[in-house]
């Protein structure tokens, strides 16, 4: 049975927590890996830390599944439209105004009538910041939710492993494979375009895992083999793509990709780690801490990049001083001045529910 205090999940609490760190390190890392040479010891901590955090997207989408394609919570489809995919959608408009604001200031572009117009009219076209783009993607999965919760009030086990294996095999490993070895695979990918089969393709596979996984219980051997994927995917999103950008003279992101099968199952092993091993501590003051900084995530997911801009404004990079102390110190010093920021705008009547 998991933990629970206030009705939340404890070990859902934590895994948020951590995700949004791994966000931030994972925009730190990412942002100087084109500015060293490749196979540089800068660009090897950096890649590093880059590959060790690829799991935290594919994370937060399973927890969202978790809870929503729950059929105990009750979730009609007013609630979802009018209360969850409103929120983000409100989210969206004001976040991407925000951002489109201080890229004018980043950009030393003056901040006039024009020039804010512009900005606030490319918002509403959907030209947004660039971490912006998970908003729009978990809208797409609220819109097919319904259609999830119906699939999954009525699944067996084996109708989830099904599920699971065309998106890891159509989402996955394909497209993995096309990547690498496109003339190897050429014939294979003209029948795979031909099948078109996109209703496995995208999130909708960690969504509905992020359910199963919290649903159902997997036996130890199950469980040890998670834990050994996990850590090959790991192995092969630093290593692998050392030297795939060895080879290519420049990163080569494909094993980066959250679909690429290694992160996959990095993810998974990820989630499962929280799951199952990585307990939270009873005392209720540090659990509350933890109750505290979970509530307020998707708010610290949103505006931690104010705080890079900030960074890059007054010249500190992660280059600044070594990279394998940078990363992390600089990580820690945004997370938690986007917790501060985050708590606060929560605290604000009747807006702060919207905006964090």
């Amino acid at each position: 049975m998991a933990q629970k205090l206030d009705g939340r999940v404890a070990y859902a609490d934590l895994l948020r927590s951590f995700a949004t760190l791994a966000v931030m390190v994972l925009h730190l890392a990412g942002s100087q890996l084109g500015s060293v040479s490749v196979g540089s010891p800068d660009w090897d901590v950096f890649n590093l830390y880059d590959g060790l955090v690829r799991w935290c997207v594919p994370v937060f989408v399973m927890l969202s599944g978790m809870f929503l394609l729950d059929p105990k919570r009750s979730l009609p489809l007013p609630k979802l439209l009018f209360h969850n995919a409103l929120r983000i959608f409100i989210s969206l408009l004001f976040w991407g105004g925000v951002y489109a604001l201080a890229e004018l200031w980043e950009a030393g572009k003056p901040l006039n009538w024009d020039s804010v117009q512009s900005a606030l009219l490319g918002v509403l076209r959907g030209n947004t910041h660039y971490h912006l783009w998970f908003l729009f993607m978990i809208l797409g999965l609220y819109l097919i939710t319904p259609v999830l919760r119906a699939f999954v009030r009525g699944a067996g086990r084996g109708d989830f492993l099904w599920l699971f294996l065309l998106c890891f095999l159509f989402a996955s490993l394909l497209p993995t494979a096309f990547r690498l070895w496109p003339n190897a695979t050429a014939v294979l990918r003209v029948w795979y375009d031909r099948l078109s089969l996109q209703a496995v393709l995208g999130y909708a596979g960690f969504y509905v895992a992020g359910y199963y996984l919290k649903e159902f219980t997997i036996g130890r051997l199950t469980e040890a083999v998670i834990y050994i994927l996990g850590a090959l995917g790991a192995f092969a999103a630093v290593w692998g793509t050392r030297a795939l950008s060895l080879r290519a003279g420049g990163l080569d992101d494909t094993l980066y990709g959250y679909f690429a099968p290694n992160v996959v199952c990095f993810a998974v092993a990820v989630f499962v780690l929280f799951r199952y091993v990585l307990g939270v501590s009873e005392e209720r003051s540090r659990r509350q801490s933890l109750n505290t900084a979970a509530r307020v995530s998707f708010g610290m997911y949103l505006v931690h990049d104010l705080f890079l801009m900030l960074l890059r404004h007054f010249g500190i990079t992660t280059l600044s001083f070594a990279p394998a102390l940078a990363v992390p110190v600089l990580a820690a010093a945004v997370f938690f001045a986007s917790f501060l920021v985050s708590w606060l705008l929560s605290k604000l009547p009747f807006l702060g529910r919207w905006l964090t």
